[in-house]
């Protein structure tokens, strides 16, 4: 899947803070420290230029990690049942994604979109086929990190017993159709993510999606 072509500035700033992170990670020189906080600087002065986020939260975010710097990886379930697929309504955003997050350690893919969808959703599922994995960060928002993203086809179990609960980050989860769908969180999931889910569950032969 063919996304958006990244901004520079954003190329050079995630190029610039990974730099900074793994040399203050592996350098032992206390010079070289000082320069890698320099250039780890000039990252979160890029971001805070070309962003309104703000250079606190930029620093918290993007400038804060330890260790040698690997993507981070959101999970999402493509729950399609009755021709329709399963959105909830996010809360921070007051709008609509695929249930799914930053997947949590000592889970697998699957396990975390389980999680994921009794969570955000209410609602026990089985994932089965792997869409896609894309790199997300590749977008059109400005994402400070890179970042994978892994979307599971995944049916429903006992459908008919489904009681959806308000949570802290969802407030209604519902079925809608391809050609009905609500105003979507494109942070987290776009109209052609989801054409790709149904394509797959229509046809389950088609390959998983890298790019």
């Amino acid at each position: 899947m063919n996304r958006y072509n990244e901004e520079k500035w954003l190329e050079w700033a995630k190029k610039l803070q990974a730099l900074a992170q793994s040399g203050l990670t592996y350098t032992k020189d206390k010079y070289d420290k000082e320069r890698f906080e320099e250039l780890r600087e000039i990252s979160v002065e890029i971001m805070d230029h070309y962003t309104e986020a703000g250079e606190e939260k930029i620093r918290a975010l993007f400038a804060s990690e330890r260790g040698y710097q690997t993507p981070k990886v959101d999970v999402r379930g493509a729950v399609i049942h009755d021709g329709k697929i399963l959105l909830v309504h996010e809360e921070i955003d007051g709008r609509w994604s695929m249930p799914g997050g930053w997947a949590d350690i000592y889970y697998s893919a699957a396990e975390n979109v389980r999680k994921e969808c009794r969570e955000e959703a209410g609602l026990e599922v089985e994932p089965y086929k792997v869409v896609c994995v894309l790199d997300w960060g590749r977008g059109s928002e400005p994402y400070p990190w890179c970042i994978y993203k892994i979307v599971m086809l995944a049916r429903p179990v006992h459908p008919e017993n489904w009681s959806f609960e308000k949570n802290m980050e969802t407030s209604e989860a519902r079925f809608f159709s391809p050609d009905g769908l609500p105003e979507l969180s494109t942070v987290r999931t776009t109209r052609e993510l989801i054409d790709l889910c149904f394509d797959s569950y229509r046809d389950e032969s088609l390959p998983t999606i890298f790019n």
